[in-house]
């Protein structure tokens, strides 16, 4: 029949990988869907009240995190008569501490889903002995800080395809509905053929994790972790993600190449680690696409967070308008893409559906990546050289103690 060695092993991948999602256990509509929560802070936390609020029969029955108070405050949250939250079923021999937490929530076999919401630089190591472990999983954005993590991710993805686990990532526009029907409609030539884009997070500062006295080096960076590059990837990786998840969405493309200035000029004291407050990246796309990519943490500026497209018949928001020949404006109801998410990860368990996101967050986490070290280096970088460099940020710390910050990074200077 003329097929080649090549083409049939690669038929036979593709078949396993069906045969595998196809076959999966999953749980029934009436079944309980018990979860796990790995890191406890602010968006743990609300991650853990998404799910219980997505509906079904959801329980939560264990948490793990680094800082055991965290554990106490989460659980003191979600307890809360007034946020009306059913299901927090923990009990105290299912809460774990330390730098072991999480292997020791994933053993545990009643545990279906879990929830990685620590400090991005821990996201490799946890989805990958997540999806050792056979749980389906919900993971929060930027799902690395660094190419080398990026790798991780999208090896552990696809081996979470092959054993039929479910994936969803923390970029929620991917499930808010006003985003999904413009960007559909973008897709079917709403604003003709996409010339140019634009896309920015401007904001104010966010908070700060002051050091307190006796305290180790690992420690205070790690209860600080937006400011240092090896834990938040700084904050063009780390917040700055949606954007640039929707730029690649709408274009179905990561970008070829990128080229980018950035700095510190506001927040420059020792509290502020060694990241950039502010980037401006020039992002090349197939076909000649430009998209201009700005993001800044400086108090007192003017604010700015969207994305925008330019074609030949139009422009679009993609949260939901079009202008052009043919104009149009999303009008229906507002759900929470927060809880949306969640909704569509147990919908998908439950009736056995393959959903795995985990290579568009990889991708999205490495055109953010991208963009850093364009601006760190001064360098213009192509895709296909970050996401083969060895450029590994990760101490791999593992317990409390001495932990030297690496230095600001100065464009024109080997990095």
């Amino acid at each position: 029949m003329g097929i080649t060695r090549r083409q049939f092993l690669a038929a036979a991948s593709a078949s396993a990988v069906a045969l595998a999602a196809a076959n999966a256990v999953h749980a029934g509509a009436d079944e309980t869907i018990r979860v796990g929560l790995i890191g406890c802070g602010g968006r743990g936390t609300g991650a853990a009240q998404n799910v219980l609020e997505a509906g079904g029969e959801v329980e939560l029955v264990a948490l793990a995190d680094l800082f055991p108070e965290r554990i106490e405050s989460c659980l003191g949250y979600l307890r809360d008569p007034k946020n009306g939250l059913d299901g927090v079923k923990v009990d105290p021999d299912r809460c774990f501490s330390g730098f072991d937490a999480y292997e020791r929530l994933l053993a545990l076999g009643e545990v279906d889903l879990v929830l990685l919401a620590t400090p991005p630089g821990f996201r490799p190591a946890h989805f990958e002995a997540a999806v050792a472990a056979g749980k389906h999983v919900f993971m929060e954005k930027p799902v690395a800080v660094d190419p080398v993590g990026v790798r991780r991710v999208i090896a552990a993805g696809e081996q979470a395809a092959l054993k039929g686990l479910r994936v969803v990532a923390g970029t929620q526009r991917r499930h808010q509905e006003d985003y999904l029907q413009t960007i559909a409609r973008i897709h079917d030539g709403g604003v003709g053929e996409i010339l140019a884009g634009r896309c920015s997070w401007n904001t104010g500062g966010l908070w700060s994790y002051d050091r307190q006295e006796g305290q180790s080096d690992a420690e205070w960076q790690v209860r600080n972790w937006l400011y240092f590059d090896w834990l938040s990837g700084d904050h063009i990786v780390e917040q700055h993600v949606h954007n640039l998840d929707v730029m690649n969405w709408v274009l179905r493309a990561h970008p070829l190449r990128a080229t980018a200035v950035g700095g510190r000029t506001q927040r420059v004291a020792a509290k502020y680690g060694n990241i950039y407050d502010h980037f401006a990246v020039d992002y090349e796309y197939p076909g000649g696409i430009r998209v201009v990519s700005m993001c800044r943490q400086i108090t007192g500026c003017a604010d700015a967070v969207g994305e925008s497209v330019v074609g030949t018949l139009g422009r679009a928001n993609p949260a939901g308008s079009i202008e052009g020949l043919t104009s149009w404006r999303y009008s229906g109801n507002a759900t929470n893409p927060y809880v949306q998410e969640h909704r569509d990860l147990l919908a998908a368990i439950r009736e056995g559906r393959p959903l795995n996101e985990a290579r568009t967050v990889a991708e999205a986490t490495l055109t953010a990546i991208l963009g850093r070290e364009a601006a760190y280096t001064g360098a213009t970088i192509t895709w296909q050289e970050i996401l083969a460099s060895k450029l590994d940020l990760s101490p791999h710390v593992r317990e409390f103690g001495p932990l030297a910050m690496r230095s600001i990074p100065v464009p024109g200077r080997e990095r």
